[in-house]
């Protein structure tokens, strides 16, 4: 059975264009490969927490040299680790917030992104400084844009720090294999907004098919 792990970005609710897209991906998925696994990680509408002096302290040592306090102060992330690592596939939803990602998406970020656990990193080897651990999983990313242009080659494309964002620090911890499914014109609405969304809903059906 395939597992899916989905985080949800967005801080909207029903209003929120990349929670529907997800939902309609997820039940495309079911309905043509069948019954999966999935588990959801909210990180819109629930605020993980920031990392802290003491996270830093305590993800920089020794497992065997840490302290309750430091394992109390790795819990979360130990989990979502945990948590993303059992899973085959991960689906991140979450719109485009003033060129970046949400900061909710950022923390969880933040707490995965873990020396020894999702990467290695060897200083003194320049060639291979880091080295991924998180290996064999396919991921997806789901996102919304106000304006147009933000893909590659377009007119906005060196503003956008959300999606390519994400690229880089999945690579950098082995997620290599991850396609981009955006809807544009959300601020402006209309027909191309409207023609956006459907092109993207046709895509993320194509995807359901071997994701």
């Amino acid at each position: 059975m395939k597992k899916i792990l989905a985080v949800q970005g967005s801080p909207r609710g029903e209003r929120s264009h990349s929670r529907r897209l997800l939902e309609h991906f997820l039940q495309a998925l079911a309905a043509e490969q069948g019954e999966v696994r999935l588990s959801r990680r909210e990180v819109g509408r629930i605020v993980l927490p920031p990392v802290t002096e003491g996270w830093v302290a305590a993800a920089f040592s020794a497992p065997a040299e840490r302290s309750s306090a430091m394992h109390a102060d790795l819990a979360l992330s130990d989990a979502l680790v945990d948590e993303l690592l059992d899973a085959d596939r991960l689906v991140i939803a979450a719109p485009m917030y003033n060129f970046g990602v949400p900061s909710g998406v950022k923390a969880w970020i933040d707490q995965i992104v873990r020396i020894g656990r999702t990467f290695d990193f060897t200083p003194e080897d320049p060639a291979s400084q880091y080295k991924p651990r998180v290996l064999g999983k396919r991921g997806l990313i789901i996102t919304t844009r106000g304006d147009r242009g933000y893909g590659q080659g377009g007119i906005n494309a060196h503003l956008n720090h959300a999606d390519t964002h994400l690229r880089a620090v999945l690579g950098l911890i082995g997620i290599t294999d991850v396609e981009v499914v955006a809807v544009e014109n959300d601020e402006f609405g209309g027909l191309a907004f409207e023609d956006s969304y459907q092109a993207a809903r046709q895509r993320l059906a194509q995807l359901a098919l071997d994701f």
